[in-house]
């Protein structure tokens, strides 16, 4: 069975709804998960609370943050539990176990107005994924770039948030607990490999970006990875759907 698991930070579901159903409509994954929704469950568009094919699970609280985790009925016949971890603040984080596999939808602080509780939120996150053992796919925008080479030269600033040695250091600690990032695994060459670009200049249009959402999956599964892609020509949100594909 191949599926495929996006990610896509919409910066606000109300603003893209006709992009996000047309975006789904298209390309049909398996599991899909969304953050920064910026909406309260009442709050979703109609179109989208009776999305044809799909479970969804909507968490979200006004007018910031927010998530939301999709899977097609075919994957899963019953909706799925939806549960979120005891890290979850600001509606941030949501998972559900689908045939074996726990998929998390994450959205980590951007950490410019409270750098403590986007450290204690990564941390919160290692500390769940060094738990018991379990598959798992674990999507979002994590706010931080991994590595040099996930900034674009011209973006890079010293001690600039996003990219402090402190937030890649436990970035390292959350892959460390056996997750693989499949993007890069799958892409280790390339230095344009971004998702974010900021919304002036035409800094998305010059491929001027960052690489701060991902697909991180427990070893077993990265392994039975087979495509990565990142949708840049798509949306108007200021990220890309980011779209993995697995052989299992």
């Amino acid at each position: 069975m191949t599926i495929s698991v996006a990610t896509w930070n919409v910066n606000g579901i109300r603003a893209r709804e006709a992009q996000v159903r047309e975006w789904l409509d298209a390309h049909r994954p398996e599991v899909f998960c969304l953050q920064e929704i910026k909406a309260k469950p009442e709050q979703i568009p109609q179109g989208l609370l009776a999305l044809e094919g799909y479970h969804v699970a909507w968490h979200g609280a006004g007018g910031y943050s927010g998530v939301a985790l999709g899977v097609r009925r075919d994957v899963s016949e019953q909706p799925p539990a939806w549960l979120h971890p005891d890290f979850d603040f600001e509606t941030r984080a949501l998972t559900a176990t689908v045939a074996g596999i726990e998929f998390a939808s994450l959205y980590v602080p951007n950490g410019g107005k409270d750098f403590d509780a986007k450290m204690r939120f990564l941390g919160a996150v290692r500390d769940w994924l060094g738990g018991p053992p379990a598959m798992r796919i674990v999507c979002g925008d994590l706010n931080v770039a991994r590595s040099e080479r996930d900034i674009h030269p011209k973006e890079r600033k010293p001690g600039q948030v996003g990219a402090r040695p402190e937030e890649r250091s436990l970035l390292g600690e959350i892959l460390a607990t056996g997750m693989v990032d499949v993007g890069r695994e799958l892409d280790p060459d390339n230095d344009g490999l971004f998702t974010w670009w900021a919304p002036w200049r035409s800094l998305r249009q010059k491929n001027i970006g960052w690489r701060i959402d991902y697909v991180l999956a427990s070893e077993a599964l990265g392994r039975k990875a087979t495509s990565s892609r990142v949708h840049a020509d798509y949306g108007t949100s200021d990220h890309a759907p980011l779209v993995a594909t697995f052989d299992l």
